[in-house]
């Protein structure tokens, strides 16, 4: 769970120190009709009894329909609150052919604030049903980030009936007081019905900033392990426990990769090559600042663990620093706009992929975004791999094969020069901005740019460069469209690039107001949210400017079906 923070981690004192010296607030909830409730907050100061505001909430909202004109860049194929403010993906899970997605939600409003769990439900990762809030902040206590699991053998002792309860571990922020703790509440009706267990919380150590415990069954030590982070010291402490109720501490890891942000929403796994021949554990750190292209972001460590301590890889450990980082450090993503990547537990064997989501903002500009009545999105959920590359493993990643089912009108061409392919895709005519763009490139070493160039006009234009002479891939939304609302918004962000057997490969998915990109494979990945204002859409190829230096090897275009929310 992240809010805006300052490198210390101290965060919104002023408000809420004024919520906690004047005032107490009570939520009371009333059914209207089925799908609608009245969110009444009475407030007591210390001599007034005012009623502030009522607040209508929708249960089961949905946005299909939606005029594009009303909402220019409410995404079509991301997740995205039918309205108000979202933040962090939380206690993901797979169960019963569903996938859960909870996530950080402020059923209040459109800015941080009254923090609660959302929910929806999909079973295809590519069309989501929103489901009625999961967890309420109540009595002095917001619910903060955490994780769900399928308790298989119901060490719990939570099941009523024949299916193992879901259990969800997340963060108790406390309003009246600076103290953060680890909670627990469990569901027998396949996540649509939480209570809280009466014994909260269940791993208190006295600490105001100690957050977003994920947790997961490990089977070699017959237990569950809670990776939660502990943000001013820069560390990831890890527990165990039989039951979910009762934790003891194991180790601690770090301070270490990039320090100069708070540490937050950490995430443990093992991962495996795409061969299957290696497989090493990732350690996810997400940060509040200090990330390559400035602000909050995801970084990752590869190690080992053998059920109490993780250990680094040497081997796979960077030897350069990284952007902004302090320290030398893994970067899971380059773009500005992906943040608090956790992974979903309990994925059937038989599947036996990992995959997880970002939250797609940064907490630089967050709350400024120029959308309404919604304010944030989800990355598309992606597959996780480990790579081998010349630096050493490194984890890859690829968007999850399921978005293929929103493709639509495929076109493609094979060996081109630049000039003619943009001569095939003028002729195509492409108005739609849901778009997937796979390209390959056969370049020269010393190629000078060359890249995409999108929603390009006199105004405006959003640009992707490959340069192999500084080993860069650069994504520029100076130009985007709206880029106003924050000073910090308007930027270029970088990450490495390099040729693969003469080749540069790029994957592109575009939504209303985001771009992914997936360089070489998913070896480098930039997510930048933009917001453009043209009404026609033009895609072209950028060239080197230098005969034979840049080839079309091969072009896929798929023009997408909107599916959100």
């Amino acid at each position: 769970m992240a809010i805006q923070a300052s490198p210390r981690g101290s965060f919104h004192k002023a408000q809420l120190q004024r919520n906690s010296e004047s005032r107490r607030e009570w939520n009371l909830f009333r059914n209207i009709t089925d799908s609608m409730k009245a969110h009444l907050i009475l407030r007591f100061t210390r001599s007034l009894l005012a009623v502030i505001g009522v607040h209508i909430l929708l249960s089961d909202v949905s946005t299909e329909g939606a005029s594009p004109g009303s909402e220019p860049w409410r995404p079509q194929f991301h997740f995205t609150p039918p309205r108000n403010w979202m933040n962090d993906p939380n206690g993901m899970l797979f169960f019963e052919g569903e996938y859960h997605l909870f996530y950080q939600y402020n059923p209040m409003g459109d800015r941080w604030g009254h923090m609660s769990w959302g929910h929806a439900v999909s079973r295809d990762l590519t069309r989501w049903q929103s489901l009625p809030l999961a967890l309420a902040e109540e009595n002095g206590v917001m619910i903060f980030s955490g994780s769900a699991v399928v308790d298989w053998k119901n060490t719990s002792g939570f099941r009523t009936g024949k299916t193992p309860p879901l259990v969800a571990i997340y963060t108790g922020h406390y309003t009246e007081k600076p103290l953060q703790n680890q909670h627990i509440a469990f569901s027998n009706d396949r996540g649509r019905t939480w209570t809280k267990f009466s014994g909260n919380p269940v791993l208190d150590i006295g600490e105001k900033d100690f957050r977003d415990p994920k947790v997961f069954w490990h089977e070699p030590t017959r237990r569950w392990i809670m990776t939660v982070s502990w943000p001013v010291p820069r560390k990831v402490r890890f527990y165990a426990s039989p039951n979910l109720k009762d934790w003891t501490h194991l180790s601690d890891f770090g301070p270490s990769g990039s320090t100069e942000g708070i540490w937050e929403c950490p995430d443990l796994f093992p991962l495996r090559t795409e061969n299957r021949t290696t497989e090493r554990w990732v350690l996810i750190v997400n940060v509040g600042s200090g990330a390559p292209a400035g602000g909050s972001g995801c970084q990752y460590f590869v190690g080992t663990f053998d059920g109490t301590r993780f250990e680094l890889d040497p081997a796979a450990q960077p030897k350069l620093p990284a952007g902004a980082a302090t320290q030398p450090a893994l970067w899971a993503d380059f773009g500005r706009d992906f943040y608090a990547a956790v992974s979903w537990s309990d994925i059937p064997k038989v599947d036996g992929r990992r995959l997880w989501i970002g939250w797609m903002s940064n907490w630089v500009y967050a709350q400024d975004v120029p959308t309404s009545p919604w304010r944030s999105a989800m990355s598309v959920p992606r597959e996780l791999l480990l790579g081998e590359t010349p630096s050493g493993l490194r984890m890859i990643q690829k968007p999850a094969r399921e978005l293929a089912r929103i493709r639509r009108n495929a076109h493609q061409l094979e060996g081109s020069s630049i000039a003619d392919a943009n001569a095939w895709i003028t002729n195509l005519g492409i108005k739609g901005h849901l778009l997937e763009i796979a390209v390959e490139f056969e370049v020269r070493s010393n190629a000078g740019e060359f890249g995409v160039s999108l929603h390009s006009s006199s105004r405006e234009e959003t640009r992707l460069t490959c340069n192999l002479r500084n080993g860069q891939l650069q994504l520029d939304r100076t130009r985007s469209g709206r880029v106003d609302f924050h000073p910090a918004f308007s930027g270029v962000h970088s990450g490495p690039l390099r040729a693969v057997d003469g080749k540069v490969g790029l994957h592109l998915l575009l939504d209303t107001g985001s771009i992914e990109v997936f360089a070489n494979n998913g070896e480098t990945v930039l997510t930048d949210l933009i917001f453009p204002e043209g009404a026609d859409f033009n895609l072209h190829l950028l060239d080197a400017g230098e005969p034979d230096q840049t080839r079309v090897k091969s072009l896929k275009i798929w023009e997408l079906a909107p599916s959100a929310p």
